[in-house]
This record gives C-alpha cells, structure tokens and sequence, in this order.
C-alpha cells in the first residue's frame, strides 16, 4: 500500500511539473495575434444534414486586408475542408444548393473588385463562374424546388434579377426582370413559382450624373425615393405592382404557403430618425395592405412560423426606447396580438430561424449578466424555459430543412466556433457537434483568467462586471490595473474571447495586468430597470458603480492604487471622459470617440433621438442639464495624462469632439496626444489602423503607468511586423484538389 501511495504521489508530482512545464512555455498574445485570429461567417448547413459550408476570413497583413475562403465540415464527423485557395480575392456568402452537393458563392477573384456567382461542387474542382450578366453581382438564392438560381445583378443604379436553369449547371444565366428602375431588396415563393422584388419609384438621373461629372457635393436630407413591393411570375414573366403609400420598403419576407407577405419600412420623410420604421402585412389574395405597427421605433426582422398561422418579430416593450425585447406574435387569420414572454426581466429577441419545425416554440438567444444562453417559448401557454446553462456566450437558430441545431459558441478561453445538435439535446454540452476550428493557434497562447465579481455600488445595488487577472497571477500580489469601460451604453461585457482591437484584454493579461470590465448602470442584461436609469442623470450612477468596482478590487489587494488605468470606445470614451474630470486617482486614461460637449455633439451626430431620452429632450429645450453633463464644462479639473482616438469620418461621435478634448487639454497643459485615422468611421476597419490604436494605447499605459521611457515609437512598431506574408499557391483562383 504505502508503495501504491509513493507511485501515485510521484505521478501527480509528474504530471503538474509536465502541466507547468506546457504553461510556461506558452507565449503572451501581442497586438499582432488579435489581428491575426480568424473569423467564421455565412454558415449554413446542407439541406440533408450532412454538411456545414461557411466562410473563413483571415488577415493578409502584406496588403492590409482580410479575404476570406470557403470551408465545408462534415458533421458526422467534424473534418473540415478548404474549398477555395485565391490570394488576394475573398469568397464570400457561400449557400448550398437543394441537392446538398453544389454550392454557390460570390467572389472578386476574376478582378479583385467586382464580385462575381461561382458555382462548385461539394467533392472539389474548378469553380465555374456564372455568366451572361453584366456588372457586379449582388447577391443570390436557390430555388426551394431545386430548379432555379436567381441573383441580382448588373451596372450600379441598373440592377436586375437573372435567373440560371439547374436543369443543366453548365448553363449561362437569362435576365428575368426588365424593370423601368433597378431591383433592390428581393424573395423568392416557397413554391419557387414567383419571387417578389422592390424597386424605387423613379430613378433622379440627374442626380447620377452630375456625380458622374465629379459635381460631388453631399446634400444633407436629400429627397428620399420610395421603393414598392413588385412580383414576377416565372412562367409568364409578368410583372405586378402590389403596394403604394408614404413608406418605403426595406425588407420583404414571404409566408410559406405564399398567402402573406411581411414589409418592414422607413419613413420618406426627409428628416425623419434612424427609429422611424414600421412593419405592415400584404393579403396576396385581396391585395388588401395592412399596417401592423405605428409607433416609430425600429421592430426586428418579421418571422413566419412553419404553419403560416403566426407573424412574429422582436420590438422594445410598448414600442417604448430601451424598454425589455418582447416577442409580438400576430395571429394572421383573426388579427388577434400576443407579446411574450410576460413577466420576464431579460430581453427575447428574436431572428430568423426562430420557429421550431412544428410552429409550437421559438428559440432565441439572451443575454443574462455575463453570459448569454439559449431560451424556448413556447406559445401555447407563453412558458418560458432555459435550455443552456454554459458560461460563455452561445447564440443559435435551428435550420428546418435539417432538424437540426447550428450554434455559435464562444467563452474567454476559445474565440468563436460553430457546433451542431439535435433541438431535444441542445442542453447537453458534451453532445454538441464541434464542426470548426477557426482559431487553432489560440493553444499556443498564455491567457489571462476571467472571474466574474460582484460588488455593491454606492446606492446600495449589486453591480456585476469581469475581472481579468494576469498570466501566472499569484494571490497577494498587487497589479496595475486597466478599467475597461464597455461602448453602448446599452451594452455589456461578457464571458467571450477577447478578440479586436476594442478589446485585447488577453495581451494585458500577458503582460501582467489586470483588466476589470465593469458593467454599469445603464448596462444591458440586468433587466430594463438597470438599463433605463441613467436617462435624465447620464453620469452620475454608472461612474459610481464604476469606482466603487475600483475599490472593490483594491480592497481584496488584487489592484495597485497607484497604477490604475482607464480605457474606451464610443460610450466608453464617454465615460473616461467624465472621469477624466472627476478624479486625479488614474495615471493615465486613453479616450477613444469619446463626447466632451453635449451641446455641439447633438447637431453632429447620425443619432439625435437617443440623446434625446438620455438628457430628456433637445438641447435648446433643456440646456442646462446638457451643459451639466459636458465632461468640457469641468475640464480645468483635469490632470490625467490622455490619449486621445477618432475616426475622421466618424459620424456617430463625430472628430470636433475629441478635437475639443484636445485642444483643451492642450492649452491647460495636460499631457496628451491625439491619433486620427483616415477615412474611419466609428469603428476602426483596416487592420494597420487597428494595430496602431491597440500599440499606442498599450505603450501609453506602460509609459504612464510602469515609467517605460518614450512613448509611442515607429520603428520599435515596425519592427514588430511579420516577415512578408506566405503568398497563397495558387494566385489565379484555381482551387486545390
């Protein structure tokens, strides 16, 4: 026995050196590694259940770009398979035919600029482009019948719908529509007889050709030209017009037994809001247009159930702003309208492939604090139920054609991978199908651990938000420490892989740092209550939950009070900004698209109807209360080195803002330096810019922070860079075998 003891005490002793030793021979992720983690889109499962297609999209950082190819994963098994190899080009928005063998997908690979429809087959070989159009190819779809490939296409502003016989898939294309104006948004019938389309009421050719003629000049609120609902009958090619009225159709979705058709719309008044769209319903038989919704606020994607019975979509409860998702079903034959769930905190948004294959339950996706799970409703009774319970951040849709689950899942530990499962399996974790490994090289990293913490803010209320904890992090030891203030403010931090340059949280964590995500009052996933109190009192709360989660964490010792530091984005920008102002505990803060001065930023922002429920109304109705809120109104208080980011052309936190912040802190002599990035707009989309802002900001931290001397060096980041990327083997788009 005592022999036993020593070899099993010895194998474990073995065992966690040999699991030690692989730790520490993982590497810290550097910016670079962010920029270089892959991306899955356009998944779709084949209709026998026996496939997965989806596009990959992956960095080329010698041109500065992302392209994506195609990959197809067996689901019996999980083998996945690249498809497409061009370099320089992308394939994208890949869509399975009806016999689960061909597929189709759009790529600018004959250019490098014009996306074309390629078709291939499921066992490899040469993609064959489809021809006998003109111009660009915007987008495409199968026929349910298995007959038919439709797609959009031709010159910009001349765009119609061509159609390709699968008879033969050798087959050029034959243009189907020759309507007076250009076809935008369109659908096909389930029973492949017809495909309803939009198109504007006239074309301003004008209006073309003086851009044309380089007479470029941006009218702002220009007139708007109302799109209206058409169809076209395959067999007879006759066209028919079915709606007219003050809207204008952004999307159309079609009953299956093609007895109804669902419109979403905006407004064509010229200076009317993002909010201003409605939903109405189409009576094919009578021609009879109902409107559904008056009530200004944006609804959801409109959603058929299988049994043609019930409309469904997703709007704020009582159509009111920032109020809880609740789920409006419109029974389609009585008129009679139901919302659920009833009583539930959270919100119930819902998408396509939300119906269960018996109309009975529709699943969506929520998020509940820190992570997000899979729900049911179901509509008889309006019970609502929980299926998954996995931390981490899960989102699903079940596709009809395969009876199948196809789930995107992500926690701090894996960025992004699809999984498949049966719908009555779905809370089982260890049965889902793991049918992607986009991100292999994540094993190779040391990464931080995520804790979920919980304090109490200074009203008495438990505040939730993440704590990233160094690599190799020791109990006792202090660090310094990153607040990481989330954008929105309806938003919230939650347990995925930190994967982009907004939210790199992993390279701090290798660098020793601590990272704590706070998700403040004004938050999403804590129920509308949560979300909604800071309207009328924008700062006050959400900066205090803030520091009160500063001094939670230096009261376990976890954070070094002289090395704490502030970063964020959009409403994150916002918020260091206010802080920035209010306090001088921070060494540094970097301010990314942040607000200084809510009087100006109302005229030059895209969005004026949600500044007006935060600050309850407009500027000239209320200007105090605005003025009360400019961190720009205090900022002689300030004395935290800032850093300072924008896009240029930024049209939601628009440059004059982080100009303002600039030149004050400037002339009051406070460190700072301000990054601008050409042609960005809220978001930084090119992949140099975003290897820029995570640097410098990083190295902004470590000079104000740790005393690193310098700042921001050229060479130091150039010399970072990786060796010329690995051309692909083929650059003529030929597909490997």
């Amino acid at each position: 026995m005592k022999s036993y003891l020593r070899s099993s005490f010895i194998l474990i002793i073995a065992v966690s050196m040999s699991l030690a030793a692989a730790e520490k021979e993982k590497r810290p992720m550097k910016p670079l590694d962010v920029l270089h983690l892959r991306s899955i889109s356009s998944t779709e499962i084949s209709p026998d259940g026996q496939w997965l297609i989806f596009a990959l999209s992956e960095l080329n950082w010698e041109k500065g770009k992302r392209y994506s190819d195609i990959y197809v994963s067996s689901i019996a098994s999980g083998e996945q398979r690249r498809m497409t190899y061009t370099n320089e080009a992308s394939e994208e928005n890949p869509a399975w035919a009806r016999d689960s063998v061909h597929f189709a997908f759009l790529s600018d690979r004959a250019d490098g600029k014009t996306k074309q429809l390629y078709l291939m087959r499921r066992e490899a070989g040469e993609a064959r482009q489809v021809k006998g159009h003109t111009g660009a190819v915007q987008e495409f779809a199968f026929s349910r019948d298995g007959r038919w490939l439709a797609y959009r296409a031709s010159k910009k502003n001349e765009e119609q719908l061509w159609l390709v016989s699968l008879d033969n898939w050798e087959n050029d294309a034959t243009q189907l529509t020759k309507h007076s104006t250009p076809v935008h948004s369109w659908a096909w019938t389930e029973a492949s007889d017809r495909i309803y389309f939009t198109a504007p009421e006239r074309v301003d050719k004008d209006d073309q050709k003086r851009k044309e003629k380089n007479f470029d000049v941006d009218i702002r609120n220009p007139e708007k030209i109302a799109d209206h609902l058409w169809s076209i009958d395959l067999a007879t090619k006759e066209e028919k017009r079915w709606t007219e009225g003050e809207f204008t159709i952004t999307d159309v979705v079609i009953s299956g037994d093609a007895r109804w058709v669902a419109l979403r719309t905006r407004s064509l008044d010229r200076f009317a809001g993002w909010t201003d769209r409605e939903i109405y319903l189409l009576n094919v038989a009578s021609g009879r247009v109902e409107r559904l919704t008056n009530n200004q606020e944006v609804e959801g994607p409109p959603v058929f159930s299988p049994d043609n019975r019930w409309l469904a979509f997703s709007a704020p409860e009582e159509f009111a702003t920032l109020r809880r998702e609740r789920v409006y079903l419109r029974a389609i034959e009585d008129g009679q309208w139901r919302v659920l769930p009833s009583d539930w905190a959270y919100d119930a948004g819902i998408g396509p492939g939300a119906w269960s294959a018996d109309s009975k339950t529709l699943y969506f996706a929520a998020g509940v604090g820190v992570n997000a799970h899979l729900f049911a409703l179901t509509v008889p009774d309006g019970r609502l139920r929980q299926i998954t319970h996995e931390p981490g951040v899960v989102q699903g849709r079940f596709d009809r054609d395969s009876g199948l689950f196809l789930l995107r899942y992500t926690d701090p530990t894996q960025p992004v991978d699809l999984y498949v499962i049966e719908p009555t399996r779905l809370a089982d974790r260890t049965a889902w199908k793991k049918v992607s490994d986009a991100n292999p090289q994540v094993a190779e990293f040391a990464l931080g651990s995520y804790e979920t913490i919980r304090w109490q803010s200074t009203d008495g209320k438990e505040v939730e938000g993440l704590l990233v904890k160094p690599v190799r992090y020791q109990e006792g030891q202090r660090y310094p420490l990153i607040v990481h203030i989330h954008g929105g403010p309806a938003s919230a931090y939650m347990n995925f892989f930190p994967d982009s340059w907004g939210n790199y949280a992993h390279v701090f964590a290798g660098a020793g740092y601590a990272v704590f995500q706070p998700n403040y009052r004004g938050s999403s996933n804590y129920g509308e209550e949560f979300r909604r109190q800071i309207a009328g009192d924008y700062f006050r709360q959400g900066y205090e939950d803030i520091m009160s989660g500063v001094d939670y964490l230096l009261g376990r010792g976890v954070v070094d009070a002289g090395e704490l530091g502030m970063m964020g984005w959009s409403a994150g920008g916002h918020w260091s900004n206010w802080t920035l102002v209010s306090t001088d505990r921070f060494k540094a803060i970097s301010s990314g698209a942040g607000a200084v001065n809510w009087i100006s930023m109302y005229a030059q922002t895209d969005m004026q109807e949600i500044r007006e429920f935060y600050f309850k109304g407009k500027p000239y109705d209320n200007w105090e209360h605005y003025l009360a809120v400019s961190p720009l109104r205090y900022i002689r208080r300030a004395k935290t080195p800032t850093l300072i980011h924008c896009g240029h052309d930024d049209a939601r936190v628009p440059r004059p803002q982080s100009e303002e912040l600039h030149m004050a802190l400037k002339k009051l002599g406070v460190p700072t330096e301000f990054i601008v990035y050409p042609r960005m707009p809220h978001g930084i989309t090119e992949p140099r810019y975003q290897l820029v802002k995570m640097v410098s900001e990083f190295n902004w931290f470590e000079k104000w922070l740790r005393g690193k001397p310098g700042w921001f060096d050229w060479k130091e980041l150039l010399e970072t860079l990786p060796a010329e990327e690995k051309k692909a083997e083929s650059g003529s788009g030929a597909e490997k075998p």
